[in-house]
């Protein structure tokens, strides 16, 4: 097994936690924050987007089972990475659509996909691609928080479009 980790945001990272933890051969989907200038940020910190952290989640996952590649089209193809800053009502810093990376290969990774899915988009894409300066894992309720919150309101009503999109386009990679 060669286990590889991959550290984006696109959003509020219950939406994305709640994409990434469907696909086969992902072990782990981790809530977080990256890229601010706060050390040891909570999540009250985050929501003022004045600390310059990311939601992100960090995603451990099996290369021989799923590519960085499809990881990067499932990234771009489950939120809109041309709102800058946004994603929904969602609004702020804290919400950039980001890759984050921690080698080359992932970084040429990412540059390939996001030109690729700039093919599917009339607007520009905003997402930046940026070396992982600093990462801190999210308070524990935010961690599997769509699996374990599925009838909450903000739940019901944001991330089952983005699975929708994610059962469309990549059932063969679901669980």
């Amino acid at each position: 097994m060669a286990t590889k980790e991959l550290v984006v945001g696109g959003g509020c990272f219950w939406c994305t936690e709640a994409v990434f933890e469907l696909l086969k051969g992902v072990s782990d989907v981790e809530s977080g924050y990256a890229n601010g200038h706060t050390l040891n940020p909570s999540y009250r910190d985050i929501c003022t987007g004045e600390t310059g952290h990311a939601e992100v989640i960090k995603i451990t996952y099996d290369e021989e089972m799923i590519t960085a590649d499809t990881l990067l089209d499932i990234f771009f193809a489950t939120h809109n990475p041309t709102t800058l800053n946004q994603q929904g009502a969602d609004r702020g810093t804290q919400y950039r659509s980001t890759i984050l990376y921690t080698d080359e290969e992932t970084k040429e990774a990412a540059e390939a996909a996001l030109e690729a899915a700039q093919k599917e988009y009339d607007q520009p894409i905003v997402t930046t691609i940026e070396p992982l300066k600093s990462y801190y894992k999210a308070e524990n309720y935010h961690q599997d928080y769509y699996r374990l919150n599925q009838t909450q309101g903000y739940c019901m009503a944001v991330i089952p479009p983005k699975l929708a999109k994610l059962k469309a386009k990549f059932a063969k990679e679901m669980v």
